[in-house]
């Protein structure tokens, strides 16, 4: 077994890496979608919204830039363009979105799917005894319940 400068099995943290790299690529989809949605949004509750898509998107950016130095602390190089971006998202891309319920219900579909996804990097960092990854990935996924059970009871949905 062949460790890294951190003291992290080099082929455990390369499988990381390309999985944050994965990651890295659906919230760059995800913080497009939360800057649409903060630009286009319109109707009754345009005041608090384009107020709390604002607040979810200089989130977004943060956690953006946490995942990508989190791939060079791993030894890799972040994904950083949108033709990659696109390759690999898997979070839906949402286009002219304005009216408020259908903006609501894309941020918690794109939480769905980065809530998975977290959770397989949680289960794989954990194995690989990698603190760093597993922390960051139990502080996403803690916050990001917490914003799809508001975001559902918004929606008058159950979670």
């Amino acid at each position: 077994m062949m460790l890294n400068t951190i003291g992290l099995e080099s082929a455990k943290t390369k499988e990381l890496a390309n999985d944050l790299n994965h990651l890295l690529a659906n919230f760059q989809i995800y913080y497009q979608n939360l800057r649409g949605i903060h630009w286009n949004i319109k109707g009754k509750s345009f005041f608090d919204l384009h107020a709390k898509f604002e607040e979810l998107y200089t989130d977004a950016n943060a956690k953006v830039d946490e995942i990508a130095e989190r791939v060079l602390t791993l030894g890799d190089i972040p994904l950083h363009t949108f033709e990659d971006y696109s390759a690999s998202a898997k979070v839906p891309v949402g286009k002219n979105v304005s009216e408020d319920v259908k903006a609501v219900r894309l941020i918690v579909d794109s939480l769905t799917e980065l809530l998975k996804i977290e959770r397989e990097i949680l289960e794989k960092s954990g194995e690989a005894h990698d603190e760093g990854t597993n922390s960051m990935m139990s502080d996403f996924i803690t916050e990001q319940e917490k914003t799809v059970w508001m975001m559902k009871a918004w929606l008058n949905e159950d979670v």
